[in-house]
């Protein structure tokens, strides 16, 4: 009698876990959960409502991922310069040990349990602080080698880079690399700017949009990174500054910005960006990071109006069970 194999010239694989990137079509058995799956297309993204903030703030840095995140630093309204860090679980935010120095116009990189905080605005003048987080408490390191704020980064606590950003005068191109004990000066962006959005690692990242100088110039540029140069790549559908975003060079996203402010939200796949579902509530200078395109969350911002509450941002994956025991 033929088997599935003669008639169709392959066998179904058996695997322990589901591939971490299958292609449409693709028919496997996972043996741990003894359920035969397929890979048909992928859903249309879309956003929900997460937990709100115990401090609600604007202009933080944020690390980590969709239900791993970790919230530091920004300002209230009126301006008060914040020093707390929050962490995420998925569905609410626990206060944890402050930063050093409370700053806005922040940025920072790495995971939950092993982040930097980089740069911002104290209230009174720009910072080169840089802090470590170690999952307890923040640690000074060394500065960058300029004070500077509203920069992009990407990588993690012991491989980053820092992009962009405003120097006193005038905008940055400077990039700045993180070995995890102190910042070495590489090649500048083509294009000076402040509050870009950055994603990937590095030495393969992507910086895009933000404020070209002057600052009434929002730019939809998009620069990829070899870990030597920078390269000008496809536009943003939407110039804007403020955005959240991450992910990877070749898998990032672009969401909410302004100004004025909006919800659209962007999904670039290593070619070209693509719009998809916007914001709940449409925000710039939010608190937000992703893994990968596909999945994203947003903390605080600016509406107009002052915002505290958290969107998460899902893609279903199109992964299907067939039948399971």
């Amino acid at each position: 009698m033929a088997d599935y194999k003669d008639i169709h010239g392959i066998k179904v694989k058996a695997v322990s876990s589901d591939p971490s990137n299958p292609i449409d079509g693709e028919v496997w058995f996972n043996t741990t959960t003894e359920a035969l799956k397929y890979k048909g297309p992928a859903g249309t993204g879309a956003w929900s409502t997460g937990g709100t903030l115990n401090t609600g703030r604007r202009l933080g840095a944020a690390s980590g991922g969709q239900s791993t995140s970790l919230v530091f630093g920004g300002s209230e309204v009126p301006t008060v310069y914040k020093s707390e860090t929050e962490s995420y679980d998925g569905s609410s935010w626990t206060e944890l040990n402050n930063l050093n120095t409370a700053r806005d116009h922040t940025t920072g990189f790495g995971s939950q349990t092993a982040s930097i905080c980089a740069g911002g605005y104290t209230g009174t003048d720009r910072t080169p602080n840089t802090e470590l987080w170690n999952g307890t408490s923040w640690t000074e390191v060394n500065d960058l080698a300029n004070k500077k704020r509203e920069m992009a980064s990407c990588g993690t606590s012991t491989a980053g880079l820092v992009f962009g950003g405003e120097l006193p005068a005038p905008f940055s191109a400077e990039n700045e690399s993180w070995n995890g004990t102190s910042w070495t000066e590489l090649a500048d962006l083509n294009t000076a700017r402040q509050r870009p959005t950055g994603a990937g690692t590095q030495t393969a990242a992507l910086c895009y949009g933000g404020d070209k100088d002057p600052a009434t110039t929002y730019s939809n540029d998009t620069e990829s990174w070899n870990g030597t140069s920078w390269t000008e790549v496809a536009d943003l559908n939407t110039a804007r500054n403020g955005m959240s975003g991450g992910g990877t060079q070749s898998s990032a996203i672009g969401v909410g910005g302004g100004s004025p402010s909006v919800g659209n939200t962007e999904q670039y796949n290593g070619t070209s960006w693509s719009e998809v579902a916007d914001l709940s509530n449409a925000r710039q200078i939010g608190q937000g990071d992703a893994e990968i395109n596909t999945t994203a969350i947003i903390a605080g911002g600016w509406g107009p109006g002052f915002i505290d509450a958290t969107e998460e941002f899902s893609t279903p994956s199109g992964i299907q069970t067939v039948s399971s025991s």
